[in-house]
């Protein structure tokens, strides 16, 4: 039996087949790495997600503890700074840069949380949406204009308004909010390839339309689906920091960084240390992940891809 294992393992098929798979590899790796800012953007966020991981080594202290005889501390760097609180403190002395590395396991949370509901229930609609077309086609797309022909954020508030403020529910809001892109970009696709020789190959071999639409047309529809994956990652995390500081997103005293910008907004100009390093880690973060769908794109896009 082991034999027999091993003579399948060792086949010509299944190294073949794992050759080719590391030639896409290397492929895709070397048009992702033409793209300086992509790699850098790809760092920075493996960055984020170690700080995230282990964020309880690497804070110095507990983003909720309050050091009364350190409050609005600047600095270590300033006059008055203290080098046990390096970012300083806030209004009620909690270290800044312990709030900012814990903040960073809520905005992954929220990235990865919004995306996956937003991608597989837009899959799902527009895997439907464009195998069928007719009225089921009309009826859910003119849905999705109705739902983009409003700005994203005020929609967003409208439905945390409905469903109550906090954090699930602003997740839930902006979820819903995104969806109508990744719908009317797998049903573009599905439409395509809809009418490609292999699917009506599929279709006279007898496969059902569950198969055809699951397993024969969308694991071709993937790459588009992947960069706008990534972008909607990074709005994911703009929108709730943007909830957060209207009061309507994460609730105090968790250390989200759009909370964090709401509960200093008052002492902007007297201790600007407060509001300025909770707003750089939402640039940064955003951006590097911007950076990695323009890498994305160029390296999963054929058309884009240089001989």
């Amino acid at each position: 039996m082991a034999d027999t294992i091993t003579d399948i393992d060792n086949s010509p098929e299944a190294l073949s087949s794992a050759a080719l798979r590391r030639k896409m590899l290397k492929e895709f790796w070397f048009y992702f790495s033409e793209n300086r800012g992509a790699v850098i953007g790809l760092y920075v966020f493996v960055a984020l997600v170690l700080i995230a991981i282990f964020a309880p080594l690497v804070a110095p202290h507990s983003p909720f503890e309050q050091y009364r005889d350190a409050i609005l501390l600047p600095p270590a760097w300033l006059d008055g700074g203290n080098v046990s609180y390096l970012l300083g403190t806030d209004p009620v002395g909690r270290d800044i840069l312990s709030r900012l590395i814990y903040g960073a396991q809520y905005s992954l949370f929220i990235g990865v949380f919004v995306t996956t509901l937003s991608l597989t229930s837009g899959i799902l609609i527009g895997v439907i949406a464009g195998y069928y077309r007719g009225w089921l086609d009309t009826a859910i797309m003119r849905l999705m204009d109705i739902i983009l022909a409003f700005p994203s954020l005020l929609l967003a508030l409208v439905l945390v308004a409905i469903l109550g403020p906090g954090l699930i529910n602003g997740m839930i809001a902006i979820a819903l909010v995104l969806q109508p892109h990744f719908v009317r970009l797998t049903r573009a696709a599905v439409m395509t390839e809809k009418t490609r020789d292999y699917v009506t190959a599929s279709r006279l071999a007898g496969a059902g339309p569950f198969r055809l639409m699951f397993r024969t047309i969308l694991p071709n529809c993937t790459a588009p689906l992947i960069v706008q994956a990534t972008l909607s990652f990074s709005n994911a995390i703009l929108d709730a920091a943007a909830l957060g500081f209207l009061g309507m997103g994460a609730q105090p005293p968790a250390p989200e960084w759009g909370t964090m910008l709401a509960e200093a907004r008052e002492f902007i100009l007297r201790a600007w240390w407060v509001v300025t390093f909770p707003g750089l880690a939402i640039l940064i973060t955003v951006l590097a992940i911007n950076l990695m769908g323009d890498g994305l794109r160029d390296a999963l896009d054929p058309k884009l891809k240089r001989s």
